[in-house]
């Protein structure tokens, strides 16, 4: 008795295997028609006519607007630095440290010692030791004497933080710290803390 032939089975064989001549499934053939067509006009309306925005010249786009958000929102910082306070919310603290140790510890020391940079915990501070003076520095920098301007770094809600952590640090007593650079000012310290 001999076996039934399979009709969708090819004549030819390779190693005892034999090629099924089976149909695609209509959705997988359209899903490849579809791709194709989106594929050439995707072509056609990007690369040559030229009617879309390329990805790099849509990103400088976004990164226009989002540098001039980023600008009207500073500008709206800087124009109440006066007016702003030290903050004494735990979470605003501790952000502001997290902030210290990464970006400020470098050169203050991680208790604020002095480094390169001068000591904050004394009451001799070289730029005034009002509030408001420390977030100008922080904001603006001190080019000449090697401080980064950190407004196009750090958002305005990390400045005021750091600045309310450095604040704390005040009438602190770091072990070895850099001595004085300037003349001594009001103690504006740890006193609103108590």
């Amino acid at each position: 008795m001999s076996e039934e032939k399979d009709p969708l089975l090819l004549d030819h064989e390779i190693d005892g295997i034999q090629e099924l001549d089976n149909n695609l499934p209509r959705w997988w053939v359209w899903l490849f028609i579809l791709s194709t067509v989106f594929a050439f006009i995707y072509m056609m309306y990007y690369h040559v006519l030229r009617v879309g925005d390329l990805q790099a010249v849509e990103y400088a786009k976004e990164a226009k607007v989002g540098e001039a958000i980023k600008s009207a929102a500073l500008a709206k910082f800087e124009a109440t630095l006066a007016t702003l306070e030290p903050s004494k919310d735990v979470e605003v603290l501790g952000t502001g440290k997290t902030v210290f140790m990464r970006m400020c510890a470098p050169c203050h020391r991680a208790d604020a010692g002095g480094l390169v940079g001068p000591n904050l915990c004394d009451d001799y501070w070289i730029h005034g030791s009002a509030f408001a003076d420390n977030l100008k520095v922080i904001v603006n920098g001190v080019p000449q004497k090697g401080m980064l301007t950190w407004k196009g770094i750090l958002k305005p809600n990390e400045i005021q933080a750091v600045a309310s952590y450095i604040y704390t640090l005040r009438g602190t007593h770091p072990v070895n710290p850099k001595p004085p650079e300037n003349q001594q000012t009001a103690p504006a310290g740890p006193s609103v803390y108590e």
